[in-house]
Formats: structure tokens, sequence, C-alpha cells
């Protein structure tokens, strides 16, 4: 599809951050294609992927915010096939996206993948979301250069109150957020809000390329 207006695609948009960042871009000049499993997309699915790019045709800007559920535990306990499954979607998927929406993004446009802070913050039993998170922070930098002039950037977001920890029971994540708040030193739990913020600096942001961006409260700092 040709147009003039800024074409964006988040993959993952259609909760939490992703459907955050969707509303703060949305403006006259700008289309907003916005994709997860909830809209018949498998980023885990190469063909999927291919024939979804394919479909929508020249866009300037791809943003990946797409999770997974990740089994939690030590390395002797976790189920290998949980592991695994957990890669494909949000570090495979990454991959995939990024591979089949290169060869659509035009001048001057960009690519922001999601890692967390447990890529670099050490915490027990989280290996699986630790090893994902690294990974793409690592590949971030090499895409970065191999994509060039395409810009290439990862945000990295901390604890946030979105839809993730629906799962959870209400006094349970009301629990581990009241902890979160007094431990951070910025005093509070992340919106989708403040971590979508990133993604538009990175976007907007045009000298900006192979960086990794902490949105976390100060959660790194100790």
């Amino acid at each position: 599809m040709k147009t003039d207006k800024t074409v964006y695609v988040i993959i993952g948009g259609t909760s939490g951050i992703g459907a955050e960042l969707a509303k703060q871009l949305e403006q006259e000049n700008a289309v907003i294609h916005v994709a997860s499993r909830n809209t018949g997309l498998d980023i885990s699915d190469e063909k999927s992927v291919y024939r979804y790019f394919e479909s929508i045709g020249a866009i300037d800007h791809l943003v990946v915010t797409a999770g997974s559920f990740a089994p939690a535990g030590k390395a002797i306990d976790v189920d290998a096939a949980e592991a695994k499954a957990a890669f494909d979607t949000k570090f495979w998927g990454s991959i995939l996206a990024v591979k089949h929406a290169a060869r659509y993004i035009k001048q001057g446009g960009s690519i922001t993948l999601t890692s967390g802070m447990l890529s670099r913050k050490v915490v027990a039993n989280t290996y699986v979301k630790t090893a994902i998170n690294a990974a793409l922070e690592a590949v971030t930098k090499v895409l970065a250069k191999e994509l060039a002039p395409i810009r290439v950037n990862t945000v990295s977001p901390g604890l946030t109150q979105t839809e993730a920890y629906s799962g959870m029971r209400d006094e349970d994540r009301a629990a581990m957020y009241q902890r979160s708040q007094a431990s951070l030193p910025v005093g509070k739990v992340g919106q989708a809000s403040d971590i979508a913020m990133a993604y538009s600096l990175l976007i907007q942001n045009t000298y900006m390329t192979g960086a990794v961006v902490d949105v976390d409260g100060g959660a790194l700092l100790g």
C-alpha cells in the first residue's frame, strides 16, 4: 500500500506496552498496524511472518513488544521444551520479524525490539528470561551494523503494570507491586505509558542505533 503517511508496525500491539505505544503514535499523518496472536500473527511461524509483511508493503518503523511465557525455576528443574518454546516466540520471533520487515523499511526507518531488566539483573530461578533478554540485547548491536542505515535499538523495561500479570491472584499481584515500589529509587512501579515513551524516543531520534535503553525505575542500580 503506497502512502505519504508514516507507517508503523507494532507486533504485540493489541495489549500492554504495545497498545499504549499505538495510542501515543496516533496522529493524522500516521498509519499504525498492530498485530499479535490475537490478530492471527504467530511470530514463531516464519511463513506467517513473511506473508504478514508482504501484505503490508513499505513501512517506516517496526516495533516488537511481543513477549512469551518463560518458565521459572532452576536450570535443573525447568522443562526444556517450555524453555525452547519461550525462545521460539520472543527471541526467534523477533529475529523473524526483523528478517522479513527489513526489506520493506524505507529510508530513515527504524526497528525497535524489547528485552527486559533480567538480561542484566541477577535473579535466581529466571535463567530462561535472562537468556532470552540478554540474547536480544547482544544481537541488537549486530543488527544495527548489518542493517545500517536502518536503525536498530532495544528497550529494556522493568516491572510494569500490564495484563502480563493478570494470571496472578489479585493479592499476590498487589504484594509484588508493593514490594517493587518500596525497593525502586523512583518509588513507583512502571506504567505502560512510561515504557512506551522510550520507543517513541528511539523512533524519533535519528542519532541512536545499537542502543539498549533501560526504563526500569532504577532496578539495575542495586
